[in-house]
Order: structure tokens, then sequence, then C-alpha cells
């Protein structure tokens, strides 16, 4: 009995440790991520204002941080993974990763004529100063050195710039719209090998008219996250 007793207790130190070293290795992967993400918007913030200081205008702006804003923007992907991890809604984490990766790689990016438009310019700020509040407050909380004033701005500074956000978005597919129109790019006429037809400017259209339904769902989500974090109210949410 005695020594049935010690192996289960040797296995199960073996097995704590292994938590333990498994729980340590995240946290420093965390950590590392939220690190270097803070520090990448961090550039685009420098960046950004130092361009607006030397040339006195926002035309060039977004060309001249668009490879830097690609890098980082996609390499949120690791979020929606990264969710399993921290129990977070991996639909939320999902639709906004998604959404801007979208709005840079295939709107942005891809029509050169509206890239100097000033909605191009209001969600790069409102994205900027998100991404460096989020991140520093996930760096700070995995350091456990929380300052207050981070944990104010990471759910307060949403209320306002969640809207401008996706002002800015829209306005800008808005903007979009005629040059894709002209151009026909991404579509797929008939007849084709395929047999498929795709318009891109309808699809564009579809994509605005989405932000009818998801916008109030995000932001409701925020705001529930908001009194849960910083009122203690006690929230039970379903990932769906």
């Amino acid at each position: 009995m005695a020594s049935s007793e010690e192996d289960g207790t040797v296995e199960e130190k073996e097995n704590n440790n292994k938590k333990r070293t498994k729980s340590a290795l995240i946290t420093a992967w965390l950590t590392f991520y939220n690190i270097a993400m803070t520090a990448g918007w961090l550039v685009l913030a420098i960046t950004m204002m130092r361009f607006y200081i030397q040339k006195g205008t926002h035309k060039g702006l977004y060309r001249s941080i668009a490879r830097t804003l690609k890098f980082f923007q996609t390499f949120a992907l690791v979020e929606v993974r990264i969710c399993r991890i921290v129990r977070t809604s991996v639909i939320v984490t999902g639709v906004q990763v998604c959404s801007r990766i979208y709005m840079v790689w295939f709107i942005t990016s891809s029509i050169r004529q509206i890239q100097n438009e000033e909605s191009v310019l209001l969600f790069l700020v409102v994205w900027t100063v998100t991404e460096i509040t989020r991140y520093s407050y996930y760096t700070f909380k995995l350091l456990h050195h929380l300052p207050y004033f981070i944990k104010w701005a990471r759910y307060n500074f949403f209320i306002i710039l969640y809207p401008l956000g996706v002002v800015g978005e829209l306005f800008t597919i808005y903007a979009a719209l005629p040059f894709v129109r002209r151009s026909g790019m991404y579509s797929m006429r008939l007849p084709n090998k395929y047999n498929v037809s795709f318009d891109y400017y309808y699809f564009l259209i579809i994509v605005m008219l989405s932000y009818i339904p998801l916008f109030p769902q995000l932001y409701l989500h925020m705001l529930r996250q908001r009194r849960r974090v910083l009122h203690g109210e006690v929230i039970v949410e379903k990932d769906d």
C-alpha cells in the first residue's frame, strides 16, 4: 500500500510540474507577443507623427507605413488561436481581426486612388491608439503590474474610438466603390471556364451593409466587458 501511495504522489508531482511548465511557457509567449505588438503599433504611431510633422499633410502617409501596417495587422491572426488559450470569444476576435486584415489588403492597399482619403487617416489613427492601449493593457496584466490608467483607457477609449473607426472604414469602402466599378477588379464575368459570376462592387456593398448587424453586437460586447472589469458585474457570455 505504501508503495502504491508513493507512486501516486510522484505521478501527481510530475503532472503538476508539467502543468506549471506549460503555464509558464504560455505566459512567456503571450507576454512576448503583446510586447512585440505594442512596440509595432508604437512604431507606426511615431512614423505617422513624424511624417505629418515633416510633410504637413497626410497625403502619402499610407504608402509610407503600408508594409509595417500589413505585417503587424496580419500577424494579429495569431490571436484567433490565442483565444483557445485565454478563453475569450473566438467569433468576436475573428471578426475584428479578419475585418481589419480585409480593410488593409483588399481595399486600402489594393486601390491606390483612395489611400489619401481623410477616412483612411481616421481609421489609421483610431486603430493605432486602440492597439497601443489594448496590447499594453495585456502586457502589464501578464506582468502583474497593471497601472489603473491603462486599465481605464482600455475600457473607456473604445466608447468614442470604436464608432469613429467604423465611420472611417465605411467611408473608405464607399470611396473605393467607383474605382472598383470602373476597373472590375477581383470580379469574374460570365462566360468563363468556372461558370461562376462574382462582382466585387456589389460584394463591397454587402460588406458595408454587414456593419449594421455586426457593429452593435461587437460594441455591446465591449460595453459588457467594461462593466465586468471596471464595475465588477458578473456577466455570463456564451461563445456561439
